[in-house]
């Protein structure tokens, strides 16, 4: 079992800079792929990046790909999402989420989620 909680959400200006984090129990973290998704109000759920077991393959949206960055650090058990050069259109409730195997990008093939947490962009 691995349990998840994030942190990190709050209030920003557009172009200003937020660093999400991850932090899971369980020992088996590190076998896990992780991925962050976002749900804005009255939109599905989709898939910003992830992020393999090993740190060494990642994935980004197109619509943040170039400002943001997912990584990793297994010895804490932790995955973060940096998120630079906000924009309005990235507010939305996110997510971090865990699965065995290679990350996809479908909400449903993950196995662990966090309880989210607000990012909102004013303009």
């Amino acid at each position: 079992q691995v349990q998840l909680v994030e942190s990190g959400g709050g209030l920003v200006q557009a172009g200003g800079s937020l660093r999400l984090s991850c932090a899971a129990s369980g020992r088996t973290f590190s076998s896990y792929s992780m991925g962050w998704f976002r749900q804005a109000p009255g939109k599905e759920r989709e898939c910003a990046a992830t992020i393999t077991w090993n740190g060494g393959t990642t994935y980004y949206a197109r619509s943040v790909k170039g400002r943001f960055t997912i990584s990793r650090d297994n010895d804490k058990n932790t995955v973060y999402l940096q998120m630079n050069s906000l924009k309005p259109e990235d507010t939305a409730v996110y997510y971090c989420a865990g699965r065995e195997g290679w990350p996809t990008l479908v909400p449903g093939d993950y196995k662990y989620w966090g309880q989210g947490t607000q990012v909102t962009v004013s303009s």
